[in-house]
């Protein structure tokens, strides 16, 4: 009899080596944490580069600014 019930629950018995539901909620929420994080870092990364480009496009402009660049064409 006992057979019948250790046959019945064999698929609901746990391996001890598992981790746990809870140890897999907690894994994946300090994933989750840490992903946000470098989200933060490559969004301001992303920031800090968008400037300096726009800071060297603005550079050139000044520097381009008393040619007449009208003038420089490709035709002859």
């Amino acid at each position: 009899m006992f057979k019948f019930f250790e046959n019945a629950l064999k698929s609901y018995i746990v391996d001890e080596n598992e981790p746990s539901l809870y140890d897999r909620i907690k894994f994946l929420e300090d994933k989750i944490t840490l992903l946000q994080e470098e989200n933060i870092e490559i969004n301001n990364c992303l920031y800090e580069m968008m400037n300096s480009i726009e800071a060297v496009d603005r550079r050139i402009d000044i520097i381009m600014e008393p040619y007449d660049i009208n003038k420089f064409t490709l035709d002859k």
